[in-house]
């Protein structure tokens, strides 16, 4: 976990890219529109409005709650978890919405599609989160960090 404004800024980037680039590949290729310049088109906003959210909104939020979770705060397990859990929850909320509206406005059914999206996006978000893209982010955030110590030894 990022423990200074430096890491944080480099563990959302590589938390937010891969899992814009993932989902977006996703997403494109349940309404057959995935393609190389699709995705590579859709990438930079999709990224910028990712990552403006999880640093103001949902990443706030999502600590809060974890915060008040009856967990063991000294487990890191149980706090990643946490924080993961509550971070895929908003974001898959806000990206689908995102998605949504990007793809065609407001449709006349706009809550069943909403939940629809959520429903598609939450059963590839969790594994690829929990399973992927988090341990990932935190090995290189953690190689990151020894690099850093190293240099101060140095």
């Amino acid at each position: 976990m990022p423990t200074n404004a430096k890491e944080g800024i480099i563990f959302t980037t590589l938390m937010c890219s891969m899992m814009v680039f993932v989902m977006s590949a996703y997403n494109l290729l349940l309404v057959g529109k995935l393609g190389v310049a699709t995705l590579l088109l859709g990438f930079i906003p999709g990224f910028i409005v990712a990552f403006i959210l999880d640093v103001l909104v949902v990443g706030k939020i999502a600590m809060a709650i974890a915060d008040k979770l009856p967990l063991n705060h000294d487990k890191m397990w149980q706090m990643i978890l946490a924080i993961s859990g509550m971070m895929i929850c908003g974001m898959v909320g806000f990206m689908s919405l995102y998605g949504l509206l990007i793809e065609g406005g407001m449709p006349a059914h706009f809550w069943s599609a909403y939940f629809a999206t959520i429903g598609r996006n939450i059963i590839v978000a969790v594994p690829l989160q929990l399973i992927i893209v988090g341990p990932i982010s935190r090995k290189i955030l953690s190689m990151i960090h020894a690099r850093d110590e190293a240099k101060k030894l140095a």
